[in-house]
């Protein structure tokens, strides 16, 4: 029978699924399987695959497997085993439909890829929207704490009877952070931060970085302040009941965050300056590096984190300028105590490498610019102490000008009009226009110089300190490696150098302003002084004599008079120095009259002179001599005809004395004067031999004394058991020995100060008109 011819046979075709991969391996592994079952089956070996055939079917199957039907009947009929006829196409054999599919999915993926980079996109743009809303916000509630705290908790706390002690130093520059944040925030309005602004990250780029010298300036003062607040608040809790109130107005202020200490409050500010580097790196963080403001956001991250670097530096910097520029005083057995190990080996390298310096030994680290700052700020140092006493001196003598009120006494001429109208110049002088004067010089000098003074000492200190660590980082500078201890030895010096390098300029700046404005206001205080007694004299000038005079005229009249009473008054000074270095005329101890009797009976009672002055002999020949003994003169020259030494013959030794330290001796003809203070009476000594309080019940002495006792010489006192006296001062003799019954030494009461004084160094004068001194009780 024969078999109807069929139609050409077509391959049948096996699509790769578009929606998985592992379909196409399977559908592959299981005609793999198949094939192998009917090479299992058959007996023709050249129908059999080798392995590589195996491989490389696998490798070239991708989109199809075709299966060719047989062409002709005969194919149908076989005796033999079955055979199955795979044909596997190549690369060059796809068919179109394989190369529309394979391009279709290259374009569904490259959407894909493009929709999930834009979601992507989108999520990053909402991130970086969320981290500038966190950044505005948090600044918002940021503020509005400080304002509470600064406000309502402040003002309550003022209203507390009585106030806690340094409340002001609690909230120390507090204002100026509020200020800054207040100021940024009117920069970042929402307003220019909507999401659909492109230029809102820049904005916000460009407010921070115009503010950024203002926030370090704020914050930096106010985180050094920080351990003052918290020792303030401290000491606060330490009183229950004060802290207990304050606990009261907290939660009564700001109910809603539930706070229980000040603290709470015025930490925010130091958290809030670390806080702006993290928010900046996540707005950052979020954002493209193709965007356009990243460069600048960029930077601005990097500025807040330099500015925090900036404040923990200055921090550092002011702990160690308060730790040394403090000021100890220490007696001898607290510095003994303080002594140990480490101290004594510390300060024994020092002085050897000090020394070293000296000798040579070893060379000097020099640091030309602090050099030239140490220099110029000892000789502003040394010109404000010059500066300010000469101001004091100006100052004291116009005080002593003050006080002397020659208006108060009566000449005896109220029928001439020119005294009286020079007494109510002299008035007005001594009573509103001086001491206004005076007035404003101390407040607008005489203060500011003060304390100027005052802050020298810190400087001072750290530049002494500055020297002790160079010592030892110039003996650590040669190790190779340092240990703990020793690196910190060698942060300390860099950072004292540096802190002195940085800020005595500015100190060097304000100090030396600061002298030339007090110089400035010193010429205005003169002018106006000038102007005011210009508008006195000028109220009284009609009535003055000389008021018609030209005023060329009135010119040559005043300079006469200035020369004539200066004239006068040279001459009444040289009488006055006359009268004061004259001989003291007082009674001899017994051996001093035997003495000026030997003398006189050998040389005649004209060659006797007096010592003034001590005389210490400083050549051969030379006599040691104490003031107030008597020599006798030999001769007027010396050996090589100098009229500066003299031979004199002290009663025992011969020897050369200065001309200038001898004056003629000059024998009282007469009884001394009597004494300015009456003799204390004998019962009375015994009680008072220890101690100068006078006797309330003492006898009243009422007759005005005709001499004075004054001092004849300047005599500075060395002890609290002495008083100092000037030149010409009157003193008045409580007891004319001390303690013990010396009668070198005499207790006296000058300026309402009791102590001892020499002897010798008091004189008698006499009193012409008055009493120099209140009557002696």
């Amino acid at each position: 029978m024969e078999v109807p011819n069929r139609l050409p046979p077509s391959p049948v075709k096996l699509h790769k699924s578009a929606s998985s991969l592992s379909q196409r391996s399977g559908g592959i592994r299981r005609k793999n399987q198949v094939y192998e079952n009917l090479l299992a089956g058959g007996n023709n070996k050249n129908d059999v695959f080798d392995e590589e055939e195996k491989l490389s079917f696998e490798e070239k199957t991708e989109d199809s497997v075709l299966i060719n039907s047989p062409t002709d009947s005969s194919e149908l009929v076989n005796t033999g085993p079955p055979r199955i006829s795979i044909r596997l196409p190549s690369q060059d054999s796809l068919s179109g439909e394989s190369y529309i599919s394979e391009e279709t999915l290259t374009e569904e993926a490259k959407n894909k890829n493009e929709e999930e980079e834009a979601a992507a996109k989108e999520r990053q743009a909402q991130r970086q929207r969320m981290a500038i809303e966190e950044l505005v916000q948090s600044e918002k509630s940021y503020l509005r704490m400080l304002k509470i705290c600064t406000v309502n908790i402040r003002n309550s706390l003022q209203n507390l009877q009585p106030p806690p002690p340094d409340l002001d130093s609690l909230f120390l520059y507090i204002d100026e952070v509020m200020d800054v944040s207040s100021r940024l925030l009117a920069m970042l309005d929402q307003q220019q931060l909507k999401p659909e602004n492109s230029d809102s990250l820049e904005s916000l780029c460009v407010s921070f970085l115009s503010l950024s010298s203002d926030i370090e300036a704020a914050y930096k003062e106010y985180l050094w302040n920080y351990n003052h607040i918290s020792s303030v608040e401290n000491s606060y809790k330490q009183k229950e009941a004060l802290w207990n109130e304050i606990v009261k107005i907290i939660k009564s202020s700001a109910p809603e965050v539930n706070a229980t200490s000040l603290s709470f409050f015025l930490v925010m500010p130091v958290q809030r300056i670390a806080r702006y580097p993290l928010l900046l790196q996540t707005i950052q963080k979020h954002t493209d590096s193709s965007h356009p403001a990243y460069a600048l956001l960029e930077q601005t991250a990097h500025t807040s984190v330099a500015i925090n670097c900036r404040i923990n530096e200055y921090k550092r910097f002011r702990e160690v300028a308060e730790k040394y520029k403090k000021t100890e005083n220490l007696t001898i057995i607290d510095k003994i105590n303080r002594l140990n190990t480490h101290s004594i080996a510390k300060k024994t390298a020092r002085f050897s490498q000090h020394i070293k310096h000296e000798t040579g030994m070893a060379p000097k680290l020099v640091d030309e610019e602090f050099d030239a700052l140490a220099d110029f700020f000892n000789i502003l140092a040394y010109a404000i102490l010059v500066l300010l006493e000469n101001v004091e001196t100006y100052l004291f003598h116009l005080q002593t000008f003050l006080e002397c009120k020659t208006e108060e006494f009566d000449f005896d001429m109220d029928g001439e009009k020119a005294p009286i109208c020079y007494k109510e110049i002299n008035t007005a002088l001594r009573q509103w226009i001086l001491p206004m004067f005076e007035k404003r010089m101390r407040a607008l000098i005489h203060k500011p110089l003060c304390e100027l003074r005052d802050l020298l000492a810190g400087p001072k200190n750290l530049i002494k300190k500055r020297l002790h660590k160079l010592l030892d980082y110039e003996v650590l500078e040669g190790k190779s490696k340092l240990s703990y201890e020793e690196q910190a030895v060698a942060d300390a010096y860099k950072t004292i150098n540096t802190l002195l390098v940085n800020e005595l300029p500015r100190f060097n700046g304000l100090a030396l302003q600061m002298i030339w404005r007090m110089l400035g206001t010193f010429s205005c205080l003169h002018r106006d002084l000038a102007a005011d007694m210009e508008q006195l004299f000028q109220s009284f000038a009609q009535q003055l004599p000389h008021s018609s005079f030209h005023p060329k005229e009135f010119q040559e009249w005043v300079e006469s008079a200035v020369l004539e009473g200066a004239r006068k008054l040279e001459t009444l000074c040289r009488s006055v120095e006359e009268t004061l270095n004259g001989p003291v005329v007082q009674p001899l101890s017994p051996s001093s009259q035997r003495r000026l009797k030997q003398l006189t009976d050998k040389h005649g009672s004209d060659k006797i002179f007096q010592v003034t002055n001590t005389v210490v002999g400083t050549r051969d020949f030379d006599l040691s001599l104490s003031k107030g003994e008597l020599v006798a003169i030999i001769s007027e020259t010396d050996t090589r005809g100098d009229k500066r030494r003299w031979l004199v013959d002290s009663g025992g030794k011969r020897g050369y004395v200065p001309s200038s330290k001898l004056i003629r001796y000059r024998q009282a003809a007469e009884d001394p004067p009597p004494s300015p203070f009456l003799p204390m009476p004998e019962d009375m000594k015994r009680f008072r031999r220890h101690s100068c309080n006078p006797d309330p019940n003492a006898i009243h002495f009422t007759s005005q004394p005709l001499f004075q006792v004054v001092a004849a010489y300047d005599f500075t006192a060395r002890g609290s058991h002495e008083v100092s006296v000037n030149v010409g001062e009157p003193v008045r003799v409580l007891e004319s020995h001390d303690k013990r019954g010396n009668p070198e030494w005499s207790l006296v009461e000058a300026r309402g100060q009791r102590g001892y004084v020499p002897s010798n160094y008091l004189t008698r004068i006499p009193v012409v008109t008055g009493s120099l001194a209140p009557p002696f009780h």
